[in-house]
């Protein structure tokens, strides 16, 4: 069983357009980018893509209401939906320090939720 992807390499700003097949058992084969940045690239987006998962949470007790928060590492891109999902179903409470893990190996991954700023606790 053979696919091809089409990929558009974001490594650089000259933005290539490439394609990997990928062949059972074999080595994917790229064509259409000038460096090897961007064929490293494209071969780990057909075959494995990732990213950052950005979003918020609740904060209770704290002078805003979300806590905007992004995983430690990037993550499978088939993970996010479902990450997404069950961090807005959690609070944490303040007060919260900028780089403060909010949530522990999310799904099982060796991938932390951490806090992108801080949020003081609400006084009356």
């Amino acid at each position: 069983m053979s696919a091809s992807h089409k990929v558009i390499c974001i490594v650089c700003p000259v933005g290539c357009i490439g394609e990997v097949s990928i062949e059972a058992g074999q080595t994917p084969k790229v064509q259409g980018y000038i460096c090897t940045r961007g064929k490293s690239y494209a071969v780990a987006e057909a075959t494995n893509p990732l990213r950052m998962l950005t979003t918020t949470v609740r904060v209770r007790g704290g002078v805003l209401p979300l806590l905007p928060g992004v995983s430690s590492a990037a993550m499978p891109k088939d993970c996010i939906a479902v990450g997404v999902q069950m961090l807005s179903e959690i609070v944490v409470d303040a007060p919260i320090k900028a780089g403060q893990v909010t949530y522990a190996k999310i799904l099982g991954l060796n991938v932390d939720i951490v806090a992108s700023r801080d949020i003081a606790m609400r006084t009356l």
